[in-house]
């Protein structure tokens, strides 16, 4: 490995020379980006098309976006020596290898001439896959060691290259297959902030999943520290590029758990240049649908369901409830339906439009679209009466007697109008509603359970919980059909009840998924228990599931220690593997003298090393916690949910808020009381003590869950 200080001189000649590629790169890529904003846009004062126009200015803002150069990512990582003309057919290369330079964008120089190929390009396949045993005709891979230099507040850090190490895979006795010390510093470094992308440290099995074909959905279960979040998102990455064009018509979205985790995965794709995917919570997706005028002033969620309830209202049999009792709205005719046409009257007796409704009830066509298609059914049968008696009917005859005051007024006594948010207020604020509905789905407990509390009178002040929402989505697919995307990305999937699966597929039922989680780590009532369940419910049955059981980043000693919960809160789950160990990287302390001197005394050696902390503790405990922390002279911002992580190294974390987030240092306070908080509380802890990735401090007043009190961990 070639190495030097960024302040050293003279610099090696090979070291030099990547840095002048690193420079020239990024000076074209600065000329592409002023290429792009001195693009003329407008058509002309005779030809100009101000929608046209519109759609060209945003083309360019995503455009520039695009092509920004991100602060403290260099815009290559890797280089690839190729066998010669194995890229390139050039007469004067003689003897010398292919070189291709690998970042995270395509950059090339103003002659077009390539100098950075974009990693997913097909030839960088050779980057992550190519080994000793199958060197896919490369002598050489090069990775690249860089150090952030900072420049003052006023201006970006600067990136400098500063190392570089070659690995040969073919013709060198020295070739092996083991991770080189760039790689994994890489994986190592410390890192503060926001999550960053892997695109420099994909590893082959997880490049396999990357770049897995759009019509496949891909279910991963990944083990914490396996980069199964980073594997989502890179696949994205990788799809926009295979698949823009359609991508870009049908939509992209990741869904994650909370606000704070998608604040956490927010730089990634941009740091890839894709700034064009819609990132939204389950809730925010299910409420983004709903009419602003009924909205709650004080948010559409505002009660938490107790557990069994919310096991009921996330159970599959609710979509049956919510089919009958929309359906039942229909009514048999009973009267006649009389339509005037100058001087003739044309009549439907019951028992001519009885058919017309059963004939589309019973075809499964959306309940708003049965409406309109009722009107239709009934001005033709009207028109084949004119018709057999002599009138001459059109198109416009047809709609002159469908828009006639009489059929309208006799489909919405047939077919009467409804809304979700009032169909599912009803459902839920009716008890005999509710009892016919549910008849033989739902036991007489469990239709009490699902009642909404207290009298509403109408959405607004109705106490809407997260379970509900997917109620009323569901209600709302049953009238009226929602548009799909082309691709969405779940994470922490494991936590979606069935109702809200359903929410997510009815969204892609012409698209694929990733669908990202762990079993171990399900946390909500209706956590799922095996992911081909979930998949059927995603109405994904054959999805493509893989194992990701190899962490690179939480070293084996605290991998170990959060295991031993596994054969009781997912019996029958592999223990994950680390990669690598980390002397010193788990402490377990009994505060004899109090918790929360034990916790700053845990927080300050944190500190004193690199990369960001999280204190993780109990919801309820957190503020009694920092109150305490702050007498003792320690003062730590609380993460809330749509907060970022940049704004201190120090954070507090509720336990309820920390899945999917990563910190160098976590410190965890009091794992009895995150344990007995909830009912699936081992699987929250799991999750807690799984968020470091350098060292792990839990301290205890009380005695630790049982499975974790086998031996005392210090120093």
């Amino acid at each position: 490995m070639t190495t030097t200080d960024p302040t050293t001189t003279p610099l090696d000649p090979e070291l030099a020379a990547e840095r002048s590629a690193l420079d020239a790169a990024r000076e074209a890529l600065r000329l592409m980006r002023e290429e792009v904003e001195n693009t003329d846009l407008m058509l002309g004062d005779v030809f100009t098309d101000k929608v046209a126009n519109a759609a060209l200015t945003r083309g360019r803002q995503r455009r520039l976006a695009a092509l920004a150069d991100v602060p403290g990512a260099p815009l290559f990582f890797g280089r690839l020596d190729f066998d010669p003309g194995t890229v390139f057919v050039d007469e004067d290369a003689g003897s010398d290898p292919d070189r291709v330079h690998i970042g995270r964008r395509h950059v090339h120089d103003p002659a077009g001439r390539p100098l950075v190929l974009d990693w997913r390009a097909p030839l960088c396949v050779a980057y992550y896959r190519a080994s000793p045993t199958d060197p896919m005709s490369v002598r050489i891979r090069r990775r690249y060691g860089f150090t952030t230099v900072d420049n003052g507040p006023r201006a970006d850090p600067e990136v400098v290259l500063t190392a570089f190490e070659d690995e040969h895979l073919v013709g060198a006795p020295e070739a092996d297959d083991r991770t080189g010390d760039l790689l994994a510093a890489e994986i190592e470094r410390p890192r503060t902030g926001p999550m960053r992308d892997i695109v420099a440290t994909i590893q082959p099995e997880q490049d396999d999943l990357v770049r897995a074909p759009l019509g496949t959905t891909l279910c991963v279960q990944g083990a914490p520290g396996t980069g199964k979040t980073a594997v989502g998102l890179h696949r994205i990455a990788f799809l926009l590029y295979t698949e823009r064009e359609r991508l870009s018509r049908a939509g992209v979205a990741i869904i994650g758990p909370n606000r704070s985790f998608l604040s956490y995965i927010r730089d990634v794709l941009p740091a890839l240049g894709e700034v064009d995917v819609t990132q939204t919570t389950i809730v925010d997706l299910l409420a983004a649908g709903l009419p602003e005028r009924s909205r709650p002033a004080a948010g559409w969620v505002r009660r938490v369901e107790e557990p069994f309830a919310a096991r009921v209202k996330g159970d599959v049999r609710m979509a049956e409830v919510l089919r009958r009792d929309l359906w039942s709205h229909l009514r048999e005719p009973t009267e006649t339906l009389m339509v005037r046409r100058g001087s003739r009257r044309w009549r439907l007796y019951p028992e001519d439009l009885r058919p017309l409704l059963d004939e589309l009830a019973g075809r499964g066509v959306a309940y708003g679209s049965g409406r309109d298609l009722l009107s239709h059914r009934i001005a033709h049968a009207v028109l084949s009466l004119m018709e057999s008696e002599g009138e001459v009917c059109d198109d416009r005859t047809h709609e002159q007697v469908r828009r006639d005051p009489a059929v309208r007024s006799m489909v919405t006594a047939l077919w009467p109008k409804t809304d979700p948010l009032s169909l599912v207020l009803g459902l839920l604020t009716d008890p005999e509603r509710l009892a016919r509905a549910a008849d033989g789905l739902l036991t007489a407990e469990e239709r009490a359970a699902v009642l909404l509390p207290g009298r509403p009178r109408g959405p607004r002040s109705a106490r809407w919980s997260e379970e509900d929402l997917a109620l009323i989505d569901e209600a709302a697919a049953l009238i009226d059909r929602p548009a799909g995307l082309g691709h969405i990305v779940v994470d922490e999937a494991q936590d979606l009840s069935p109702m809200q699966c359903r929410s997510v597929g009815r969204r892609c039922e012409s698209g694929s998924l990733t669908v990202l989680g762990d079993i171990a780590q399900g946390t909500s009532p209706s956590a799922a228990r095996t992911w081909s369940t979930l998949l059927e419910h995603l109405g994904k049955p054959t999805g493509h599931l893989s194992v990701l059981d190899r962490g690179y980043r939480v070293p084996a000693q605290i991998i170990d220690f959060a295991a031993r919960l596994l054969p009781r809160i997912a019996a029958g789950l592999g223990a994950p593997v680390a990669v690598r160990r980390a002397p010193g990287s788990l402490r377990v302390t009994p505060a004899a003298d109090g918790l929360a001197p034990a916790v700053a005394a845990a927080c300050r050696t944190a500190l004193a090393g690199e990369g960001s902390v999280g204190l993780i503790a109990a919801d309820a405990h957190l503020p009694a916690l920092l109150g305490e922390l702050e007498a003792e002279g320690l003062r730590v911002p609380l993460l809330d949910d749509g907060t970022g992580l940049d704004a201190a190294r120090l954070v507090a974390v509720p336990a309820g808020l920390a899945k999917g987030l990563e910190f160098d240092a976590v410190v965890v306070a009091e794992p009895a009381a995150i344990a007995e908080a909830e009912e699936r509380g081992l699987n929250r802890l799991y999750v807690v003590l799984t968020r470091a990735v350098s060292t792990l401090h839990v301290v205890h007043a009380r005695p630790l869950p049982a499975d974790l009190a086998d031996e005392e961990v210090s120093g």
